[in-house]
């Protein structure tokens, strides 16, 4: 296990290949072992039919979780080998209704031996073991269906990458950037507007003057997101968070979550008690972003903006 020790979990599949492929081999053995002529792979349906009667191929690749295709084949195979009829009982030519044949059930009762022979034979190693693989494999089993290993590694890649990222202060020397990103993505999906352009040409007479923040998103020190925090003179609101704008470059290092807590993180410190912002539900990652700082959805407020179809708020 030297290899393993070198590739560390990267090559967890790898090794449970091996460790399946040494399990399967000595299941071959075993077989024959009993005289038995058949296949480990036809077990999960076998034992299904035997322990529950016919069923259609949908229902056992259900039970079983294989994909239909891999258990018509299976089928194949044992009705090739005397141990399956098709379509029992079944006036819908649609539906495959599979059971055991006469040769199937009388195997079934050898194999039932067998295996309580291989279940002794199980327990043995797991009271040798440290660990108890069976139920291992059961939890792994459960942890995997409720967040799979792919998306556990991209959440992962998101974190590494973000803290990569530095949150900065807005200077004179990005409002290019500012501009230029909020341009992008509000040209791709509607039109710019005069208020567009009134924070974006002046933010420091629009923004920054009027006791509001932006926050520069920098990755290898260029500019890959921007947010702002504009003071609002509203009776229910003190800030609104606005002008938000991430690179297609750079999308999926978390950058847009780092600038909504920034700007979020600022209203506290800047004593607000609540913050608000406009949007469109076309942007579902964006709503989905809001929704995970913990803005709610609001309704019956006047906007400037054409594009604005959802407003939401965030209380402290």
């Amino acid at each position: 296990m030297d290899f393993f020790s070198k590739t560390g979990k990267m090559a967890l599949g790898s090794r449970l290949r091996l460790l399946s492929a040494k399990v399967t081999d000595d299941a071959t053995r075993i077989y024959e072992l009993y005289n038995v002529d058949f296949s480990p792979k036809w077990f999960p349906v076998f034992f299904l039919l035997s322990e529950e009667g016919e069923k259609t191929i949908t229902e056992i690749a259900g039970e079983i979780e294989h994909s239909q295709p891999s258990v018509s084949k299976i089928i194949q195979e044992m009705t090739a080998a005397g141990l399956v009829r098709e379509n029992l009982k079944s006036q819908d030519k649609r539906r495959t209704v599979v059971g055991l044949t006469k040769k199937g059930t009388v195997l079934s009762e050898r194999i039932r031996i067998q295996c309580s022979d291989v279940d002794a034979a199980i327990e043995n190693i797991i009271e040798e073991a440290t660990h108890n693989l069976w139920e291992a494999i059961e939890e792994w089993d459960f942890l995997l269906k409720q967040k799979s290993l792919f998306r556990r590694v991209q959440e992962q890649k998101k974190l590494r990458e973000s803290q990569e990222v530095q949150i900065v202060n807005y200077e004179s020397k990005y409002q290019s950037a500012f501009r230029a990103l909020n341009e992008e993505w509000i040209s791709t999906y509607f039109e710019m507007e005069k208020a567009d352009y009134k924070a974006l040409d002046h933010p420091n007479e629009y923004i920054l003057d009027k006791g509001g923040k932006i926050f520069v998103a920098l990755l290898n020190n260029e500019v890959v997101g921007v947010c702002a925090l504009i003071k609002m003179n509203d009776p229910d609101y003190d800030f609104e968070l606005a002008k938000m704008a991430v690179s297609p470059r750079a999308q999926g290092k978390n950058i847009g979550w780092l600038l909504g807590q920034a700007v979020t993180n600022a209203a506290k410190e800047l004593g607000a008690s609540k913050i608000y912002l406009e949007s469109n539900t076309i942007l579902k990652p964006a709503i989905n972003l809001y929704q995970k700082l913990g803005f709610q959805k609001v309704t019956g407020r006047a906007t400037p903006y054409k594009r604005c179809n959802i407003q939401m708020e965030l209380n402290f």
